[in-house]
């Protein structure tokens, strides 16, 4: 039984006040707060068993090597992968799409090949792919949603053209909270022989996710949403996909054997696993998704589905809020703006005099901010450990706000 008010309990920062009121934290999809099995993972890993992994034979790095390297297969059952060995361990997803245009796309694209966004992609899924339209003449095709914020998965498949080596797609996006069907999107661009990315940063921590089922290539997720700690994560690479890519940083633990006339790499995964890893991050990790999986993906996705159905129902109740993104069975994030005067900034600053902490800005999401007409939004992302009272103190907060600035 999901009781919202035990899982609150985990969560040590949730009874801390904020200028005076409790605390009601909306800032999840920027980072998730972190359960305390999360931070006596964390700490035990240094007091009891630190020590560097892989490469010593005594006993503490045989503990902690143990430790870190059981994460690999808790990320793999995480996301429904078969073979522990398809997941790359890195400091998050930014980390995990870099791996993949370095060391799969750079080598293999050329003048006029094409990689197919959406307009909702995160600066994370942009940017790389920029610098091989800078590098190496790489065509960006853009497919926008439509006017409620939700992605046609035809519309990004009807995209695919001759010259598409790649479909770099968001599995739920940071800032409408759009689910797209990433599903019908890889398996209709593997028939055309077309590589598929998903960034899975937002929708990993919200539903149950399966790679195999999906039928990806490559899925990217960050541990810091995953109610675990900042650089830590992972990204799923199709294990006939490894063949294909080559190291794109190197370093000790990625090489087999190293001369002075040549090397050796490793395997993978590890061959692209580069220096000394984020040993507790990962560890730290591990717990989070123990923890998750304790409570149960599906019981996660129903409470956060009751939070987005009172939300909307509150917030549409506001005939001055301009709700960006109602897409059907849409994540719980809400971003929106005010008529008046009120800056998304200003509305951030108020809610925060009321404990109430939301973004503000552009969600590093430039193109989707350009789409919709806005320079910046406020977000409010829930998660969890949210509640329907919370979802009330944003609404209080909101008309004051309103009184404010109208």
């Amino acid at each position: 039984m999901f009781d919202v008010q035990d899982i609150r309990a985990d969560f040590p920062i949730l009874s801390r006040e904020v200028n005076g009121r409790p605390l009601v934290y909306l800032d999840s999809g920027a980072s998730a707060q972190k359960p305390q099995v999360v931070i006596d993972a964390v700490t035990r890993a240094y007091a009891e068993d630190y020590a560097n992994v892989h490469r010593g034979l005594h006993t503490l790095s045989s503990i902690s090597t143990e430790n870190y390297e059981a994460v690999r297969g808790k990320i793999a059952s995480f996301l429904g992968a078969r073979d522990p060995d398809s997941i790359v361990m890195n400091t998050g997803t930014t980390e995990g799409i870099n791996m993949v245009a370095y060391g799969w796309a750079m080598p293999r694209m050329e003048p006029g090949d094409e990689i197919v966004l959406s307009v909702m992609e995160h600066h994370a899924n942009i940017v790389p792919w920029h610098f091989l339209r800078e590098r190496q003449g790489v065509v960006l095709k853009w497919v926008d949603t439509d006017v409620n914020g939700a992605l046609d998965p035809q519309a990004v498949i009807d995209a695919i053209g001759p010259r598409t080596k790649l479909v770099a797609i968001t599995h739920m996006s940071n800032v409408l909270g759009t689910v797209v069907d990433v599903r019908a999107i890889a398996r209709a661009a593997r028939e055309r022989g077309v590589a598929t990315l998903v960034d899975g940063s937002q929708a990993a921590v919200h539903m149950p996710v399966n790679v195999e089922d999906i039928g990806c290539d490559f899925y990217a997720i960050t541990g810091h949403k995953l109610y675990g700690p900042s650089g830590s994560g992972g990204i799923y690479v199709r294990p006939e996909r490894f063949d294909e890519m080559r190291p794109f940083m190197g370093g000790g633990d990625m090489i087999r054997d190293v001369r002075k006339d040549g090397i050796d790499y490793n395997a993978a995964p590890m061959k692209f696993e580069a220096g000394t890893p984020g040993i507790v991050s990962q560890i730290g990790l591990g717990a989070a998704l123990d923890y998750m999986t304790g409570i149960g993906m599906e019981d996660i996705a129903a409470h956060e589905a009751s939070l987005r159905d009172y939300a909307i129902d509150r917030l549409g109740g506001l005939n001055w809020l301009n709700v960006q993104g109602t897409a059907p069975g849409k994540g719980a994030i809400f971003s929106f703006t005010l008529d008046g005067a009120a800056h998304p900034h200003d509305i951030s600053t108020v809610l925060d005099k009321r404990g109430i902490a939301v973004r503000a800005g552009h969600h590093c999401a430039g193109p989707l901010m350009d789409h919709l007409g806005v320079s910046a939004t406020a977000r409010a992302s829930f998660a969890l450990y949210n509640t329907h009272a919370e979802v009330d103190a944003l609404v209080d907060g909101l008309e004051l706000c309103h009184e404010l600035f109208a």
